[in-house]
């Protein structure tokens, strides 16, 4: 009797879940315009005619990787701030921190300043601001602070994306140390 293998087949979710994978490292790489999608398809191991049956345009698939970038740093920011007040710490400070944690994801970070750069795409444009909105409404939410901190908040944020762009952190120089965050936090 001859061996019998089973094969399994990965669902559509899944499929999804590898482009997205696969698409969050090649755009945060070369960001939208410079990225092909035949490498995305090829690194996500399937076809570039199926990519298109799961994400119909390069356009839908980076506006989707855009979208859940905002997503994570949202959920971080919240795990944060619940966490401060749960232990009694300043809510800014400790989302401050979980930001500042978030950066060490090299393709996270580098996906987020890709879709700021390719903001020249409207649907690009639109889910970036609807991200960032949604962001800055929960640090006003969950901060109670008031707009001039807030805008101070992220602006400093905003200064941390590209120092950690940069690879300024890694620095121990004289020039890049005057940039590092205090013992008092990030933000």
């Amino acid at each position: 009797m001859a061996a019998t293998s089973t094969r399994t087949l990965s669902t559509a979710e899944q499929r999804r879940e590898d482009v997205l994978t696969a698409g969050a490292r090649a755009f945060a790489a070369r960001g939208y315009h410079g990225t092909p999608t035949t490498e995305i398809a090829k690194a996500a191991g399937i076809s570039q005619a199926y990519l298109f049956r799961l994400f119909p345009t390069k356009l839908e698939l980076f506006v989707a990787l855009t979208e859940r970038c905002f997503d994570h740093t949202a959920a971080v920011f919240t795990e944060a701030a619940s966490a401060a007040r749960g232990n009694g710490a300043d809510v800014l400070t400790s989302m401050g921190r979980a930001y500042a944690e978030l950066l060490a994801d090299r393709d996270q970070l580098l996906l987020q300043m890709q879709a700021y750069a390719a903001s020249d795409e409207t649907a690009i444009r639109d889910a970036t601001r609807d991200g960032f909105r949604r962001l800055v409404e929960l640090v006003q939410r969950e901060s109670g602070a008031d707009d001039a901190t807030v805008r101070s908040w992220f602006g400093h944020g905003m200064l941390m994306n590209v120092l950690a762009a940069m690879g300024v952190y890694e620095l121990d120089e004289p020039w890049a140390n005057v940039m590092k965050p205090d013992d008092n936090g990030p933000c």
